[in-house]
């Protein structure tokens, strides 16, 4: 089947206050499964936000609570769940983790990220990862990228050249640069040509307002849909013959010269 329907949750999430967004969330879920998801996307952070400073006390060991919560929903709910990211805490410091698992409730993606944004203190905090974002959804070859990383092309690039034909991102991206954001997903779509879904968060934290704008866009670089600035689940279709149209019609992998790009 190359066919999914895909929900991204977008909401405020509580700031520092862990049991608060653990409860949102098993609301929010039950409440996205009303439009018949294949695929829910969560956004960046979703368990804690912004508060940084008080990792020592609220980042998860192994990111187990997060992993033992999302296993459980994606089983219960018999969707494949793109988890968001949480604080997983390790003996060589605190990851910023994407999570992914199956209809089953299986882990099959798990990713760090790797570009860390200094404007919100991020390098202070968090130690950066060095994997690729790489995961199979069901029949389709996806990989995942958490908020700054689309800002880095050449990332991108790298896992759309392993095969990848959609690509999840999840964001805690501010208002300020909201057309960053927009031009960004929409530039990672076309020289790709493959699906961007991409959840991002709404309302604020001390230090922030956030822009929301949840998207999801087509090979072509199309917007099949979008979100507003405040909480919604922003639902659509996508097909995944639409991306080898796109890759047979202006065969850009073929034509790469990776040998002038060193």
């Amino acid at each position: 089947m190359n066919k999914r329907k895909v929900t991204c949750i977008q909401h405020d999430v509580l700031f520092g206050n862990p049991e608060a967004n653990y409860a949102k969330m098993e609301e929010l879920l039950e409440r996205a499964m009303k439009d018949a998801p294949d695929v829910i996307v969560l956004p960046e952070l979703w368990t804690i936000g912004y508060d940084l400073t008080r990792l020592d006390e609220i980042a998860e060991e192994g990111a187990g609570r997060t992993k033992d919560f999302l296993s459980k929903a994606a089983r219960r709910y018999g969707v494949y769940l793109v988890g968001g990211s949480t604080a997983k805490r390790t003996r060589d410091g605190v990851y910023n983790t994407l999570l992914v698992y199956d209809r089953e409730g299986q882990p099959i993606g798990e990713y760090d990220k790797a570009h860390l944004f200094k404007l919100m203190d991020e390098h202070l905090y968090l130690r950066s990862g060095s994997e690729k974002g790489l995961f199979e959804l069901g029949s389709i070859r996806s990989a995942g990228a958490v908020c700054y990383d689309i800002r880095f092309p050449e990332w991108i690039r790298t896992h759309m050249s392993s095969g990848a034909e959609a690509l999840f991102v999840v964001a805690q991206w501010p208002l300020a640069r909201l057309e960053h954001w927009r031009a960004l997903l929409i530039a990672r779509a076309i020289e790709n040509q493959c699906w961007v879904i991409a959840c991002n968060r709404s309302g604020s934290d001390p230090s922030n307002v956030f822009a929301g704008h949840s998207m999801v866009i087509g090979p072509w670089g199309e917007i099949v849909a979008e979100a507003g600035e405040s909480d919604e689940f922003l639902t659509a279709d996508i097909d995944m013959a639409e991306v080898i149209k796109a890759r047979g019609r202006i065969p850009v992998f073929e034509d790469r010269r990776p040998e002038l790009y060193e």
